[in-house]
């Protein structure tokens, strides 16, 4: 029988050491509790993200090892320059929040259920409105929603939690175009949880989880002035990415 932590909603209370985490499956944590934004924030100040599917309570995850992307190293093919060169798109950040986090719930061929439930939605689009949480939003020629990625701002630390794809190449730019604006503005680590092929091969990597909670901690706990990313993202072109 699996044991873990059961936290109580409307109670502030701390989650467990991340070192109590399960093997199998890897980094479940705890259940329960809620999705306020004290309680997300405080998650992911310790390294601890919620991910559970509709009509399960909230699981709360530290997986060891951690994927992340540093920055100022995502990859980018050679094919991917060469069309990067002839792009047309342009990009924005917070624009289209609430959109882009419908995109990503939307199915897919080969996830046909979403974790993004509609609890998870509210928690998130109201980290939004408080400044917490933003998303990159990639736009063709038209002005179409092609691709979008969205996440949590804490300190010089952000925590990606998803993005999608309308068209070929979509994730792949907002991805991009996240990394490079992050990496201007001194955000070292994009927080990407879990392996997975395509983020291999775009550059992610994996840490130990001690060595990615301790520089959480850093991160998060540096300070700095408030940015409007509408207003100021620093990356507005697909083809200055090259």
């Amino acid at each position: 029988m699996i044991r873990i932590a059961v936290l109580h909603a409307g109670i502030p209370e701390e989650f467990p050491p991340v070192e109590s985490a399960l093997d199998e499956p890897d980094g479940l944590l705890a259940a329960g509790g809620d999705l306020s934004p004290q309680r997300l924030l405080d998650a992911y100040r310790h390294g601890i993200f919620p991910w559970y599917s509709e009509g399960q309570p909230i699981l709360w995850w530290s997986p060891d090892p951690r994927t992340v992307f540093a920055t100022d190293k995502v990859h980018i093919s050679t094919r991917l320059q060469r069309w990067l060169e002839r792009c047309d798109w342009t990009i924005r950040a917070d624009t289209a929040f609430a959109e882009v986090m419908r995109a990503c719930a939307a199915p897919r061929r080969d996830q046909p259920e979403t974790w993004i439930t509609q609890a998870m939605f509210h928690a998130y689009t109201e980290l939004h409105a408080m400044g917490h949480a933003h998303s990159v939003e990639v736009y063709d020629a038209s002005g179409r929603l092609v691709g979008g990625v969205y996440g949590v701002a804490i300190g010089h630390m952000f925590f990606g939690e998803s993005m999608f794809s309308a068209v070929s190449n979509g994730s792949k730019v907002a991805l991009i175009a996240l990394c490079r604006g992050l990496h201007e503005w001194g955000f070292p680590l994009l927080d990407a949880q879990v392996a997975s092929d395509h983020l291999a091969s775009m550059g992610a990597f994996e840490i130990a989880r001690a060595a990615f909670v301790a520089q959480v901690g850093a991160l998060c706990a540096i300070g700095g002035a408030a940015r409007d990313w509408q207003e100021c993202w620093p990356v507005r072109q697909a083809n200055a990415l090259v």
